[in-house]
């Protein structure tokens, strides 16, 4: 599996993802613009020191990342979905897309792949959203059990 921040806006959750990702060997795209510059202080203190395990990929645009990776399974995660994370099979050819923080992934995203949109439970209704980097490590987690992995 690979995970795919599209246009991330927060360097601390980036800098947690990348950690995440570093310690489970699973490889980090990141779609531009960001919302930080890379070496931003924030999101190298939230990597730690880790930024060295990282097999970080970073891209200019959704367009240029379809290019260069030609993903054959693409999951998108929007609370806008309505199939749960936990209704899939994973396969360790799948690329998990994560929207920006503020808004999410773009609607076209869903509407254009309305069976690989899906979505993590939330059962509080005054929570708007979760944590960005606890999203992914909820669904990657699952993934990687699920491929006995974890």
């Amino acid at each position: 599996m690979q995970v795919v921040l599209f246009q991330p806006e927060i360097p601390p959750n980036t800098g947690s993802v990348a950690r995440l990702c570093a310690a489970t060997l699973t490889p980090l795209h990141l779609i531009e613009p960001l919302g930080f510059k890379i070496d931003d202080k924030h999101l190298k203190r939230a990597g730690l020191d880790y930024w060295e395990y990282v097999d970080l990929h970073v891209h200019e645009s959704w367009d240029d990342f379809i290019a260069k990776t030609a993903p054959q399974k693409l999951l998108f995660f929007s609370k806008r979905a309505t199939k749960s994370y936990t209704s899939v099979n994973f396969s360790d050819e799948h690329f998990l897309v994560f929207g920006p923080e503020t808004r999410g992934l773009p609607k076209e995203f869903l509407d254009t792949h309305p069976d690989c949109a899906l979505r993590i439970p939330m059962m509080g209704t005054g929570v708007r959203s979760l944590n960005l980097s606890n999203a992914v490590s909820i669904v990657l987690y699952e993934g990687l059990r699920q491929l006995g992995k974890a």
